[in-house]
């Protein structure tokens, strides 16, 4: 046997190895190679429906869903925020992002381009005017109107199949202004209307009052509703399925789980309902009563680890900030404290602003720290505000009911369902308990979320979101800062020249005479100071009949 027979066998296996090797390094699917790069690549835009940065960090309904998609791939997360919407397909499209999460309707147009996933969220498009201007009834109203909306979005494509059939609609595309900044124009009288989806309306119209919608642009089925868009993620059209059916086993992971809905409650379960009047008064309480308040509030939620904007959304639900505020119950002051309460607390004045904020900021705490330790905040919040304000006992009464429903005790989304049972006999006579108007903590933490929103908008001009949309780009995780506008100088004025004649006439001009003093003109000196006069102490009057 020659060497070479005994050689070849041991190299073909060590090349085959080596081919099998370099064969498993290589990633053959999107779903690997996204594993193997170690972090998932999305766009998205800034808008309080999906990616934001808020109180706490990042926030928003797209960031919640897409952080935790990356969580179950075990990779980081990268975001995209392209210049124009237009682009969001196009960067999609062109492999340079693996998904889009931007709040997207789901269009034929779309289709042609992308692949949309599982649906999760369905939206309506509305016709946004101004209170006080004519509301619009139809598109005729329209007409020979300043209308503008977000270029390359549904609502561009709802507006040319309107055209068809309406051929003096017109209107303006902008790639540069964001739905919440059109809003803020209509508002500001710059624009006639606008174009927004149902999630975005019910999210602005809480910081704009005067927002109202004028009608539904959607088609209508055969009972007369308007039929609802479909928003999903889009992924890119071709042969690999793998990270598009990654994601639709998650989204049914989430809706099996009930965690999609719980999503859903956090960023929309306190804004179903629109309260004008309640909105403008609390906007006015917040610049008229607020102040005098404000660094209590600070000072005393810092030393009980709260954040003072949520205490004083509690004191303004409790009494719109009025530290004489008392009801029939006997609860008074600004925290609404009981008797009990606030010898609980060690404070003596009800009525004393400063020690009602101190006993409510203690109670507050106290409460939050006998919640359940397998709840996590933002529940473990709104589980502490419907305790302050049905008690401790009737909440867990709540999650009592809530167990023996099937549900979640430690989840806010279901507790809150089972609260409005203690006014049943039915539930209620088999608690510790017993009854409890269940129904007062479910709009009690609801209220509160909503001016809390609000107070931080009013408040942290950092977290606005319409400054930052408007002072700020972000592409490819850098951010470019729009420079401000420039101060426009000022008209320079020329110094008057004078004629030779008019020069020789000032110089033959006769200088004036300083004036001498003379009786009539003669300064009086300033009249002395007299002491003021002191009243002479009354005497005591002297009781003649005493005396004799």
């Amino acid at each position: 046997m020659s060497i070479l027979n005994i050689i070849k066998p041991a190299l073909i296996t060590g090349i085959a190895s080596l081919l099998l090797a370099s064969c498993s390094d290589r990633a053959d699917t999107a779903l690997e190679r996204v594993r193997q790069d170690g972090y998932l690549v999305v766009v998205t835009r800034q808008s309080p429906t999906t990616y934001y940065q808020g109180p706490y960090g990042e926030m928003g309904l797209e960031h919640e869903l897409t952080s935790r998609f990356a969580r179950s791939l075990g990779v980081r997360l990268k975001y995209i925020i392209p210049e124009s919407h237009e682009d969001i397909f196009k960067l999609v499209k062109d492999g340079k992002a693996h998904l889009a999460a931007a709040g997207l309707s789901v269009t034929e147009a779309a289709k042609r381009h992308v692949r949309f996933g599982p649906v999760y969220q369905k939206i309506t498009q509305q016709l946004i005017y101004r209170l006080g201007a004519k509301r619009p009834r139809s598109i005729k109203d329209l007409y020979n109107k300043k209308i503008r909306i977000k270029a390359g979005s549904a609502h561009s494509v709802r507006l040319h199949q309107l055209k068809k059939k309406y051929p003096r609609l017109a209107w303006e595309e902008s790639t540069e202004n964001e739905t919440e900044e059109l809003m803020d124009m209509v508002w500001r009288k710059k624009l006639d209307y606008t174009i927004a989806d149902s999630n975005e309306v019910a999210t602005i119209q809480r910081y704009y009052p005067e927002l109202r919608v004028a009608f539904d642009l959607a088609d209508k089925d055969e009972q007369g509703k308007p039929i609802s868009q479909k928003v999903a993620w889009a992924f890119r059209r071709d042969n690999d399925n793998s990270l598009y059916d990654e994601a639709v086993r998650f989204f049914l992971r989430l809706k099996k789980t009930g965690e999609l809905e719980q999503l859903r409650e956090r960023y929309y379960g306190h804004i179903d309902r629109f309260n004008y009047y309640q909105i403008t008064t609390y906007k006015k309480r917040i610049k008229e009563r607020l102040p005098q308040f404000r660094s209590i509030f600070q000072k005393e939620a810092k030393r009980n680890n709260l954040d003072w904007r949520l205490l004083a959304a509690i004191g303004y639900q409790e009494s719109h900030w009025n530290p004489y505020a008392k009801s029939p119950t006997g609860v008074r002051g600004l925290m609404m404290l009981t008797l009990s309460t606030a010898k609980r607390v060690r404070i003596r004045d009800r009525r004393n602003p400063i020690q009602s904020i101190i006993g409510g900021a203690r109670y507050f705490r106290m409460i939050k720290d006998k919640i359940d330790i397998q709840v996590t905040d933002p529940d473990r919040t709104w589980f502490a505000l419907a305790a302050y304000n049905v008690g401790i006992g009737h909440l867990q009464d709540a999650q009592q009911i809530t167990r023996k429903l099937g549900k979640d005790p430690y989840k806010w989304i279901d507790v809150r369902k089972a609260l409005p049972l203690l006014t049943k006999a039915k539930w209620h006579k088999n608690t510790r308990y017993g009854y409890a108007r269940g129904y007062e903590p479910v709009a009690y933490v609801r209220n509160i979320r909503r001016f809390y929103d609000l107070l931080v908008r009013e408040d942290d001009k950092q977290y606005n979101l319409f400054n930052t949309l408007k002072n700020t780009k972000k592409d490819s995780g850098k951010t470019r800062s729009i420079p401000p506008t420039p101060i426009p100088e000022l008209p320079v004025v020329k110094a008057r020249t004078t004629t030779k004649a008019a020069s020789n006439r000032l110089a033959a001009r006769k200088p004036r005479k300083p004036k001498t003093q003379t009786r009539r003109n003669r300064r009086k000196p300033a009249p002395a100071r007299t002491p003021p006069r002191t009243k002479k102490p009354l005497k005591k009057p002297v009781n003649t009949q005493a005396k004799k």
